[in-house]
């Protein structure tokens, strides 16, 4: 039985989805990225409030946010699937925005630090989590000469994964997978001197408790342990959506990296800021999270 599913899943389920997959990809690539964003934002929010999924963003919302009325945390799940929806309808167009233009779709606060990274020496990270449209930040990285590894967790489904890494946009960047492989790839880019790009909202199993607004959450604490190897600035980025399709980009001073001679209380310290950095975002403007992330424990 389980070798069926298994060739079910493989030459079945895999393809017809990789199939969707490229056709949803297509066919919001030939519209306006204005029109695919909206098109992309109504589906979502339609449809997305009566999915299952949708259990664990509200049981999230009401840990986190006691104080909201139950009509307050539906307009939250709401707005997060508009933003979702809209994410995922922007994403063939995403490569090609240019956010040098002052103009243009997307503005950016902070590039000054931006400019500090180029001209340093040695490698640096940059942090953020799935915020508003978080494709972006390679794109804006890359535009100002920055070359950065990317890390991401690689889809099960391999012909999804083929078309997120075949974007023309990443190839200003390298892409390192989660896992060994991809722990390889990042000292390699660190020994070089680049930038490491890391979204760590996330929950990980084998990680570290460390507090998120209040909560002990489960936290990959490979960002902070990197830093302390090798010395380098620890970048918060994250990205505001203003309105439909347009952007601001925020770019805030790097953190206090601090050795105490405590390896495993100084990583504590600087995930502990990471999660704080986040949480403020979040408080900001939560209908912009990804809450269906299973965050904390049940």
């Amino acid at each position: 039985m389980q070798k069926s599913n298994s060739f079910i899943k493989a030459y079945v389920a895999y393809p017809a989805q990789g199939l969707a997959a490229v056709l949803f990809y297509t066919f919001f690539r030939v519209l306006p990225v204005g029109m695919a964003s909206s098109i992309g934002g109504f589906l979502a929010r339609t449809i997305g409030p009566s999915l299952s999924v949708t259990h664990r963003a509200e049981v999230n919302i009401k840990r986190v946010f006691p104080e909201k009325s139950t009509e307050e945390v539906a307009d939250i799940v709401r707005g997060m699937w508009d933003n979702l929806g809209r994410t995922v309808a922007e994403y063939p167009h995403v490569a090609r925005i240019d956010t040098l233009d002052t103009s243009g779709r997307v503005t950016v606060e902070g590039t000054d630090v931006y400019g500090a990274l180029s001209a340093r020496e040695g490698s640096s990270i940059v942090f953020s989590g799935h915020f508003a449209n978080w494709e972006l930040l390679p794109a804006t990285a890359a535009q100002r000469g920055i070359r950065t590894t990317l890390v991401y967790r690689a889809a099960n489904n391999p012909f999804v994964d083929w078309l997120f890494r075949r974007r023309k946009g990443h190839a200003d960047a390298a892409i390192a997978p989660k896992g060994v492989r991809g722990a390889r790839r990042l000292f390699k880019a660190m020994k070089e001197g680049q930038t490491i790009g890391i979204l760590v909202d996330q929950k990980m199993n084998d990680g570290i408790a460390v507090p998120f607004f209040g909560i002990d959450a489960m936290t990959a604490p490979a960002l902070a342990e990197l830093a302390l190897r090798f010395d380098c600035p620890v970048v918060p980025v994250h990205v505001v959506r203003q309105k439909g399709a347009t952007f601001k980009v925020v770019i805030e001073e790097p953190l206090e990296v601090t050795k105490s001679g405590d390896r495993a209380a100084d990583v504590l310290a600087l995930m502990t800021q990471v999660n704080a950095r986040m949480e403020r975002w979040v408080r900001e403007a939560p209908e912009q999270w990804l809450w269906l992330h299973n965050r904390w424990p049940n």
